[in-house]
């Protein structure tokens, strides 16, 4: 069993076939989500949320109330207006009773390069500015390349992305109480994570942070290894900010399953025209595969709940060595110093 799990997602064939398989899988306790959950009055970040997962979280949230902040790197204007113009025509499909509600949506907009830490801190600072508090942070901003890429820092751009600028992220939103309700609810932290974080046999800590060239064949590798960082950090992060067992931040994680997304972008040329194939007919439509992310962000049966963990809608437990607390003070001790070298 422990050989076939590591062979999941060694290479794109591979996990594109695994992804495939784990939504025909029948599976019990899976969980609903209940319409008459709203966000009325909150106001969430959604990270990455110019396209694909990100874009259909920021839209569905919207629709539930939420003063929705989309977090993106291109920043366009359109994209709000996009979102805007969908929500009023679902009220209007909901009938005359909606549209009196009064129930006024917003969407804002700032601009984020996480391949930039200088970038990350001026979208803490402008949040702080602009919006005081925020109630909820959702971290799915994510990259997969073709192959080894080096930012401006010499990171690896995978590792910065998915990993090292989410943790200055946060520690910088929290340092500034930034994240924090004004209704005596609990603020929720949201990371939309991977069942590759299941794959490496182990860390390497003494290789932690430094750049290492890879090919096409090893990208799936890298993306799951960073996602493994990814998820045992926020289970130390959950230890950190909730101390003595009481609940004060909800850290949420969960894996979407495979989206039809522009997530592979940057796969060979020659390869493109069969993926773009396969995500239509099999991967699933952003819209259905943000389902867990709209639970965790709205139902009221998480409040006071921390390191949840969701497969498509599941509750699953993760990986042992992302859970481990030696692990994850290890990680957070190597991300400190890394940082402060740079």
């Amino acid at each position: 069993m422990g050989e076939q799990k590591q062979n999941k997602y060694t290479n794109p064939a591979m996990a594109t076939i695994t992804g495939i398989m784990d939504l025909f899988k029948k599976r019990k306790g899976t969980l609903v989500l209940k319409e008459d959950e709203r966000l009325d009055g909150k106001r969430v970040v959604v990270t990455g949320a110019s396209s694909g997962l990100g874009f259909a979280v920021a839209t569905r949230l919207a629709e539930r109330g939420a003063h929705v902040i989309m977090a993106c790197r291109s920043g366009i204007p359109e994209k709000g207006e996009e979102i805007l113009r969908r929500v009023e025509r679902e009220k209007g499909r909901k009938g005359e009773e909606e549209m009196r509600s009064g129930r006024v949506v917003k969407v804002d907009m700032v601009k984020v390069d996480f391949t930039d830490f200088d970038s990350v801190k001026r979208m803490v600072m402008e949040l702080k500015e602009r919006f005081g508090t925020v109630d909820m942070y959702i971290c799915n901003a994510a990259v997969v390349v073709k192959k080894a890429r080096k930012t401006g820092y010499g990171l690896d751009e995978m590792f910065q992305v998915n990993y090292l600028s989410k943790f200055y992220a946060l520690k910088l939103l929290l340092q500034h109480g930034i994240i924090r309700t004004n209704d005596g609810s609990i603020p929720r932290i949201i990371f939309v994570a991977s069942e590759s974080h299941r794959n490496p046999e182990k860390f390497d800590w003494e290789k932690f942070g430094r750049f290492e060239d890879y090919g096409p064949g090893k990208t799936v590798g890298y993306y799951g290894y960073n996602k493994l960082l990814l998820v045992t950090w926020l289970n130390e992060l959950s230890r950190r900010i909730n101390p003595d067992g009481k609940v004060n931040y909800s850290v949420f994680s969960l894996c979407p399953g495979p989206v039809n997304s522009n997530i592979a972008r940057e796969a060979p040329a020659l390869f493109q025209p069969l993926l773009k194939l396969v995500f239509g007919i099999f991967f699933r439509h952003p819209m259905k595969a943000s389902d867990p992310v709209i639970y965790f962000s709205t139902a009221k049966e998480e409040e006071g709940r921390t390191l949840d963990y969701l497969f498509l809608m599941n509750r699953k437990e993760m990986d042992p060595k992302a859970t481990d607390p030696a692990n994850g003070n290890k990680l957070w001790e190597l991300s400190e110093k890394l940082l402060s070298s740079l």
